[in-house]
């Protein structure tokens, strides 16, 4: 692998919608499994409106490229002297290479540049598996490995990403699977393979060797390969055959060297499973990661709160009155609608209706503001605290441990419900409480007590630790999308320009005014087709 030369690449593009067009290209030459000279990477200006869609994934705008990009024949002209002919390697072949740049290439009369490589997405989904993380998305991988951030959806961010993932994860686990030369992983990451949990079906996160002894899962595989789909038929041959594989070895086989221990002096051998430890070892590393990832998000999420918060409060006026003003073209509409089609009886239902639903916004709004009036940045002692605090909450994740106890089950769901409430609403003293003493807090609600100590059997642990692994998947899913949220955004630019606040309250008020104009006018035409129609008091709705 070492003296094998290849190029990494990766493209952003106007969107999946055919034709797609290359708005970066970046790439990086690798020797083995490492980064060799500097990386390649260019804009492109194809004279393409960008869809918003795309935009906001990777920022760039027309108006970006017609002044940063080079033209699509002199971009690939100086990609083709960088590749020299060399593998080409992506994170998704089969949208970068296959239906990206192989497509482009001939839609400008360009020769194919290099030669088709490895996909290192299907090599990270075999060496991974069961993927710790929950999922292989490179920047879900990024957070979970700690890797450094170097720019999410960018071209180039992302070719580094993947050069890390390469060499602080994929590498190792490569190497200890004897996977030393270019061409034997260009097999592993090609060649026929299914993850080791099932993706699909009614057994859908098991793991297929749980075949070996529960015959409905055996059933369902050897139904699979008879299948009238093609497909469906490949999968459920290739898992048997895996089955067929296998060794099987009786659980009480096994050396004392490997699961035992001898007390000081006293001859006793105590069994000591040999997983254990490990899992331990585990289990404690992901509790300390979503710990990590909790707080993080917490502090992040209570700051993104606050601003919004300022913001309600500053243009609540403007929105009460374009919010009314809605119900009522909303009602007069429907007024007029009834009048016409059931006559004046059931109209007038409809303005019993309208005095409803206005209080019911009332109280909507007046219910928004108390909310709102708890929202505060996070000051950087109250991070530290939060910190510390989910390093004891995470310690009660356990969800498996009940599943056969309902009262118990019960607690643990009010449990996990109180703290998510907590953490939404920025509420520490709640937290505060529930971690320094989670039994006193149970007390306190009147819930039966269930027991928060940790537990050693294999199966409890191997339950925990995939719990816990979901956990971390569902906590930088949640975190990365509010990073790619328009609340986030004004936030950090808030937090790098405060006097950019005001400036948004303006922008945010002179559009609601202008949309409060329109909806004047269609409610003064609206009154005037009912007094015309039927002589009613329109200003009973609205």
């Amino acid at each position: 692998m070492q003296d094998s030369d290849w190029i990494l690449l990766d493209t952003e593009t106007t969107g999946f919608a055919s034709p797609i067009f290359v708005v970066e290209l970046a790439a990086q030459r690798m020797q083995g499994w490492e980064p060799v000279g500097e990386p390649f990477r260019k804009l492109l200006n194809q004279n393409r409106v960008i869809p918003s869609e795309a935009a906001r994934v990777h920022g760039y705008t027309k108006e970006i490229l017609e002044r940063d990009g080079e033209s699509a024949q002199d971009v690939y002209s100086a990609f083709a002297e960088y590749a020299e002919g060399l593998p080409l390697v992506s994170y998704n072949v089969d949208y970068d290479l296959k239906q990206v740049l192989k497509p482009e290439w001939k839609r400008l009369g360009i020769d194919d540049i290099g030669t088709e490589g490895f996909c290192a997405l299907r090599l990270a989904q075999r060496l991974l598996d069961p993927v710790p993380a929950g999922n292989c998305k490179l920047q879900t991988l990024r957070q979970y490995y700690r890797l450094p951030e170097r720019g999410a959806h960018t071209a180039l961010g992302d070719v580094m990403t993947v050069v890390d993932l390469l060499a602080n994860v994929l590498r190792p686990i490569a190497e200890s699977k004897g996977l030393g030369e270019w061409s034997s992983v260009l097999l592993h990451a090609d060649e026929e393979w299914y993850p080791s949990r099932f993706t699909f079906g009614k057994f859908k996160g098991q793991p297929f060797q749980d075949a070996r002894h529960k015959p409905d899962v055996h059933d369902w595989l050897v139904w699979l390969s008879k299948s009238n789909n093609a497909r469906s038929v490949k999968v459920g041959r290739w898992y048997l055959a895996e089955l067929a594989k296998a060794q099987v070895v009786a659980p009480d086989v096994v050396t004392q060297a490997a699961h035992s221990e001898t007390s000081t002096g006293s001859g006793i051998v105590i069994y000591v499973h040999p997983d254990l430890a490990r899992l331990r070892e585990l289990v404690a590393m992901s509790r300390a990661r979503l710990a990590e990832l909790e707080a993080a998000y917490t502090s992040e999420k209570a700051n993104v709160n606050a601003v919004q918060a300022r913001l309600f409060k500053h243009l609540r006026p403007h929105f009460e009155k374009r919010d009314r003003l809605r119900l009522v073209v909303s009602y007069r509409k429907t007024f007029l609608d009834t009048l016409l089609r059931d006559g004046e009886e059931k109209a007038d239902e409809v303005r019993q209706q309208y005095a409803s639903a206005e209080e019911s916004k009332r109280k909507e709004y007046e219910a928004t503001e108390a909310a709102m009036l708890s929202k505060h940045e996070v000051t950087p002692e109250e991070a530290a605290e939060i910190r510390s605090l989910w390093k004891k909450l995470v310690k009660l994740f356990h969800p498996d441990r009940y599943a056969n106890d309902p009262e118990q089950m019960e607690t643990y769901t009010k449990l996990t419900r109180a703290i998510n409430s907590a953490k939404d609403n920025s509420d520490v003293e709640l937290l505060r409480q529930i971690a320094n003493d989670p039994v006193a807090f149970v007390l306190r609600q009147g819930w039966k007590v269930i027991d928060f100590g940790d537990v050693d059997e294999v199966n409890q642990l191997s339950k925990l630790l995939t719990g816990l692994e979901a956990e971390i998947l569902s906590i930088i899913e949640a975190n990365d999308a509010l990073k790619e949220s328009a609340d986030f955004e004004l936030y950090r630019l808030i937090e790098q320009k405060p006097e950019l606040f005001d400036e948004v309250v303006k922008r945010h008020a002179a559009r609601v005014e202008a949309e409060l104009a329109e909806l004047h006018a269609q409610s003064e035409q609206l009154e005037a087709e009912i007094i015309e129609l039927s002589g009613y008091d329109a200003s009973e709705i609205g």
